[in-house]
């Protein structure tokens, strides 16, 4: 009798500790604040990219280009994550299109490659592969380094000296093809299955240059004067009209570029669960 009681007693002792366990793990990761939480989403994006700037003051998707790249996001909790990103597109523009001295016949075309690293927030509890919360609009904003190379013809303007760069003229210097710029956007994110995310965004880079375009300050040189066999005089001034000194571009206000479209990511959890595993939120 005593032999069995003891056996009972550390039967009874195990299964407590066994529900104990159960439970606890069920109550943890029904948690708003732990649901979901440390997981791993890479992917692909597709989409498209257009500019603000001296050839496009304020047209929002004129000119819109194909765009594509790569990400990846870390799930803090269901509220928060954090996401890196590499996005590949183009932006073009033309004074002709634009309401801003259009008779400059002005035009560039330039690849943009963007590094973005940004924080998100969603507006709903969101897990990827949730059957409850599977759908949330989001907002983020962060920074970014990206690359620029404006090109007229297949000719790089920045090596023309567009604005007499190359010459000095007024303490001008050649400018970079690399700047930096604070990215923010808004979208909405979908779970579409147990595995796989989806999100529709649009988002815009305030960026520290004015040169995306090759378009900042004045003319530096006298149109009639232009000699038409000098690329870097004739793509200065086109037309042949303006004098030095004569309003080319804007420089009190810098250039903008932005991304949009969709992106599908594989989610990875980065804690395995030996319990609850087959627990939904």
């Amino acid at each position: 009798m005593i032999h069995t009681a003891v056996k009972l007693k550390s039967f009874n002792t195990a299964l407590l500790g066994r529900l104990v366990l159960f439970f606890s793990c069920c109550i943890f990761f029904m948690t708003p604040e732990h649901a979901g939480a440390q997981t791993l989403e890479a992917g692909i994006y597709g989409g498209g990219s257009y500019y603000l700037g001296d050839l496009n003051p304020g047209m929002h998707f004129k000119n819109y280009q194909l765009a594509y790249g790569a990400l990846a996001r870390y799930n803090i909790d269901s509220r928060w994550a954090l996401k890196v990103s590499v996005y590949r597109g183009q932006v073009k523009g033309n004074s002709e299109q634009s309401k801003y001295l259009p008779e400059r016949d002005l035009s560039f075309v330039s690849p943009v490659t963007d590094f973005s690293a940004v924080a998100e927030f969603n507006f709903f509890p969101y897990y990827t592969g949730s059957r409850k919360n599977w759908i949330t609009p989001y907002i983020y904003a962060g920074f970014s380094f990206f690359l620029f190379n404006p090109k007229n013809g297949g000719v790089s303007l920045r090596d023309l000296g567009t604005e007499g760069q190359n010459i000095g003229y007024d303490g001008r210097k050649p400018y970079k093809l690399y700047s930096f710029s604070i990215p923010f956007g808004l979208g909405v994110k979908i779970s579409i299955a147990r595995k796989l995310g989806m999100t529709v965004f649009w988002e815009l880079h305030k960026t520290f240059t004015d040169y995306l375009d090759d378009v900042s300050t004045t003319y530096y040189l006298d149109g009639p004067k232009i000699n038409k066999n000098d690329p870097s005089q004739i793509l200065s001034d086109p037309t042949m009209s303006y004098t030095e000194g004569m309003q080319r571009g804007n420089s009190r206000s810098n250039d903008w570029y932005s991304f949009s479209g969709i992106t599908l990511t594989y989610k990875f959890d980065l804690v395995r669960k030996k319990h609850c595993r087959d627990l939904e939120h």
